[in-house]
Parts: structure tokens; C-alpha cells; sequence
């Protein structure tokens, strides 16, 4: 509020705006970015930084030597506010949950700096804006209905059903995060005649970011077990004790680096080195994380969640470069 009272030192006003306006001007202006930062943290901008770098090396794969700038730009944008608006609209159902979490305390419904309803139209209008602009501009109605289904699942299975019911909710949740890969594809296929990648591929990098979802999100719940528990959230670290869930990452994350294996015959030597060199990089520091457990140990499995992302993004970049230079494949090499 600003106050119209003036205070006096000295004869003089001591906070009274200049004939310009000046502090009321700036204190308008604070507003304004306060507003708008607010609306930018309801789409997890780090959350979809992680999307989009999956969505890339699906772009590069899928028609391997060439590099469409046009298509990658306009599958990027849509994916973009694709992903704004499940994590706008997550947010819209998850402020009671984030009121209680101390991790999500500060989030903006949480704290009030907007409200449920211009949340929900914002996400909304992303949610039609993508599917629109994969359609028309992107020239892929396919794409256009993989965001729909994204925005559904995510929204009205993962966080208004999984989430607050079942200790699986990360496992078949992850669904949602694993679509972009499939958006990319459809856009390269719908558009280049000569891009002759199979749909297989597609499949295989869904489900690497499938397996690879638990191992991930676990590492984060069990940093936050008391936060979760609190809010009622099962996840798996509130339900079941910390041997059996590391014990359960460890597993997921040998299926996902062995996933990360199925692609290397499509692709050149860059990616079978970084998937093997990443890849037993991530087995090495879940095995950790379950052994110092185990041993009952302090540990950080902060550390591995962290590692993780680093892990993923090593892997898309090693393919997303193997694509651009139009690599012999593995399969090609062999007689």
C-alpha cells in the first residue's frame, strides 16, 4: 500500500515522490516483475529446461545428418508452452499440498501472488497455444495431440490421482515426462519426406526417460521424506525404508543405462561411448547410495539426484551431436 502521509524531517517531506512520480513509479514498476516473475515460476522453468533437452536429440535422431532450424524452433516454442501449462495447471491442483511443503512453500499460489483462477486460464490458454502452434505452425496435428494427451495424463492422472493415492505414482506418472521425445518425432516425420527413422527409436528414448524418472525422483523424496509425509504424499521414501527404496533405484537405474544401450546400433560411435561412459558413471553412484545406506552411513542422495539430470543431459548430448554429424551407425559398421 502506498502511504499518502508525509513524514517531516527538518522541515522537509522525507518520502514524498518528486513532481515525476519517481517512487511511486518504481514501486509500480516492482509490482510488475513481481507479477510477471510469478507467472514465469508457474511453468518450473527448470523442469521444462530438462524437457526441451530431451525434445532435442529426438529433433537430431530422427532424421540423422541434417539439422531442420526451422522445425527445432517451432517444436521447441510449442513444447515449451506445452509443458507451461501442465506445470501451471499442476500447480492450480497442488496448492494445498505445496502449502505444507517446506521445499514448496514459496511457490505462487502457495504464497498468494496469483491466484487459483488466473493460474488455471493461464495454463489453459498455454495448453490451447501449443496444440495450435504444433498444428498449424509446426505442421503436426500428431504432435498436437501427443501435448494434449501430455497435459491430461500429467495433470488429471499423475497429480489428482497417482500422486495422492499410490506409492507408484513416479513410475507410471513419468509418462508424462517422457512425451517430448514423441512430439519432436512427429514433427520430423510429418515434415521431412526423406527422414526414414524408425518409430522404434522414438519408443526407446520415451523409455529411457521412463525408467530413468524414478531412480530420479526418489533420490529427490528421500531428501524431502518429512516434507512428503507431511502432506500426505506416498511417495516411496515415506512408505517403505531407505535399503528397499535405494535397492529400487539401483534396479531402475541399470534398466534405464541398459535402455540407453538398445539405441547404439541406429547410432554412431559419439553416442555408444558417452551412453556407456554416463551410463556406468549413474550405476556406480546409485550403487553407492544403496551400499552407504546400507552400511547405515550418512548419506546425500541430493547428490545422485543432481547426478542424474547431469546423467541424462550427457546422454542427449552425446546422441544430439552423433545425429548432427551423420555418424556411420553401428549397425552400418558391422559386415
Amino acid at each position: 500500500m502506498h502511504d499518502s502521509t508525509t513524514t517531516r524531517s527538518e522541515g522537509h517531506p522525507a518520502t514524498a515522490p518528486d513532481s515525476s512520480g519517481g517512487p511511486a513509479q518504481a514501486s509500480g514498476r516492482t509490482r510488475a516483475v513481481d507479477v510477471v516473475m510469478a507467472y514465469v515460476a508457474l511453468t518450473k522453468p527448470r523442469v521444462i529446461e530438462l524437457l526441451l533437452v530431451a525434445a532435442i536429440p529426438a529433433l537430431l535422431q530422427a532424421d540423422r545428418g541434417s539439422v531442420h532450424l526451422g522445425l527445432v524452433f517451432l517444436t521447441l516454442v510449442g513444447g515449451w508452452m506445452g509443458a507451461a501449462s501442465a506445470n501451471s495447471l499442476n500447480m492450480v491442483v497442488d496448492a494445498d499440498i505445496d502449502k505444507v511443503m517446506k521445499r514448496t512453500e514459496r511457490r505462487p499460489l502457495a504464497r498468494h501472488a496469483v491466484s487459483p483462477r488466473a493460474a488455471l486460464v493461464f495454463g489453459l490458454t498455454l495448453g490451447v497455444g501449443s496444440m495450435l502452434w504444433l498444428g498449424l505452425l509446426a505442421g503436426s496435428w500428431l504432435a498436437a495431440l501427443f501435448i494434449l494427451l501430455t497435459i491430461c495424463f500429467y495433470v488429471l492422472v499423475y497429480s489428482l490421482v497417482l500422486k495422492r493415492r499410490t506409492a507408484q505414482n513416479v513410475v507410471w506418472g513419468g509418462a508424462a515426462g517422457c512425451m517430448p521425445v514423441l512430439v519432436s518425432w512427429a514433427v520430423i516425420t510429418d515434415n521431412v519426406e526423406m527422414a526414414s527413422a524408425g518409430w522404434w527409436q522414438a519408443i526407446v528414448l520415451f523409455l529411457i526417460i521412463f525408467f530413468w524418472t524414478p531412480p530420479h525422483t526418489w533420490a529427490l523424496a528421500m531428501r524431502y521424506k518429512d516434507d512428503y509425509q507431511a502432506a500426505g504424499v506416498p511417495m516411496l521414501p515415506v512408505v517403505m525404508s531407505p535399503e528397499g527404496v535405494t535397492r529400487r533405484i539401483t534396479i531402475y537405474t541399470w534398466v534405464t543405462v541398459l535402455c540407453t544401450f538398445a539405441l547404439i546400433p541406429a547410432a554412431g560411435w559419439v553416442y555408444a561411448a558417452g551412453a556407456a561412459g554416463f551410463g556406468i558413471w549413474f550405476i556406480v553412484m546409485a550403487h553407492k547410495l544403496e551400499a552407504g545406506v546400507r552400511r547405515g552411513v550418512e548419506v546425500k542422495p541430493l547428490k545422485l539426484f543432481m547426478l542424474s539430470n547431469n546423467y541424462l543431459a550427457g546422454v542427449f548430448v552425446a546422441l544430439s551431436v552423433d545425429a548432427v554429424l551423420g555418424l556411420q551407425t553401428i549397425s552400418e559398421m558391422l559386415p
